[in-house]
């Protein structure tokens, strides 16, 4: 594998490293891959041909490792693959190829342009200063512009989205990405929408604990669980109350599943019942429909009425203790 840099430099003693490095792409990536690219570009400027074998014991990484670093890099366009070896790209002329992307429309001049523009730049300039010490690179300026356009936030919101993937120690493009992502599912786009949604996360947590603790569960609810919770407690309005209902019937069980909790509540969801008492008297009046039908069936050999009103629900609810 043959390694190069794609602009003519001589030989020096230092390899030089530029600072969008370090403000672009240090805090979204591995200490392997940064490490992997920190040597190849220190062998681009020699023209040096090495191996994958080489290069992985030189470095103290699998070969595994090695190849998917080089592909992370490449995605990226930090690194162009050339026949059997790649070259290693100038950062700057990639970020100033990002700046100047018909896509981004975001200059001076449109800033300035209205009262809109103005109080983004404003907002922008306070990410910049509060959250890259007056260093972030101009391709931040455009996705954050971007971002604008495509969730509709107010500057407080955005401002508070960088401030939490900071908190978070992930203040790279891709993880807040992810998180506008979700506020903006959640309809967040004023400040006051923010505080709701946060409002009814911290509830949503407690609720999810609440669940483990009930059912006994020591181990971090997976990605799908936590999904039917916020769907029962979010999309349907539940409280604890409600969904713990239909906790209790997984008491009688050797074993159960959340998709079984949830074809219970999302049942109760489709008759419209809302409240716990309005649960409690759905059983009550179902448990008393059983017992009548079975009653009948003594009497009467088969009644296909009946049968059709409630087999349908036998399983769903055969742990009712009414």
């Amino acid at each position: 594998m043959k390694l190069e840099q794609n602009d003519e430099t001589s030989l020096f003693s230092m390899t030089n490293i530029p600072d969008i490095f370090f403000s672009e792409y240090l805090s979204q990536s591995s200490g392997d891959y940064i490490k992997l690219y920190l040597y190849v570009l220190f062998l681009s400027k020699y023209n040096k041909d090495i191996k994958l074998n080489d290069l992985s014991k030189k470095l103290a990484l699998p070969i595994q490792t090695i190849q998917d670093g080089l592909k992370y890099w490449e995605d990226l366009g930090v690194i162009t693959k050339k026949g059997t070896g790649f070259i290693v790209n100038n950062l700057q002329e990639i970020e100033l190829h990002k700046l100047y992307n018909p896509k981004i429309s975001l200059s001076v001049e449109d800033i300035e342009r209205n009262e809109k523009s103005k109080f983004r730049a404003s907002s922008i300039e306070t990410i910049n200063r509060t959250f890259f010490q007056g260093l972030m690179s101009p391709a931040w300026y455009a996705d954050i512009s971007i971002w604008f356009d495509k969730y509709g936030f107010d500057e407080q919101v955005m401002i508070a989205l960088f401030n939490y993937c900071l908190k978070r120690s992930a203040l790279h493009k891709n993880y807040v990405q992810v998180v506008a992502d979700a506020w903006s599912k959640h309809g967040v786009k004023t400040f006051n929408d923010l505080e709701l949604y946060f409002v009814k996360q911290d509830a949503l947590q407690k609720i999810e604990k609440a669940i483990q603790k009930k059912l006994g569960i020591t181990r971090p609810l997976t990605e799908y669980e936590k999904a039917y919770i916020e769907k029962w407690h979010i999309d349907y309005g539940y409280s604890l109350d409600v969904i713990e209902i239909a906790l209790k019937k997984t008491t009688s069980k050797a074993s159960f599943s959340f998709d079984y909790l949830d074809k219970i509540i999302s049942d109760w969801h489709d008759r419209n019942l809302k409240t716990s008492d309005d649960v409690q008297n759905f059983l009550i009046q179902y448990k008393n429909q059983m017992k009548s039908k079975k009653e009948l069936e003594k009497k009467v050999k088969y009644n296909n009425f009946e049968q059709r009103s409630y087999d349908n629900f036998d399983n769903l609810y055969a742990n009712s203790q009414g």
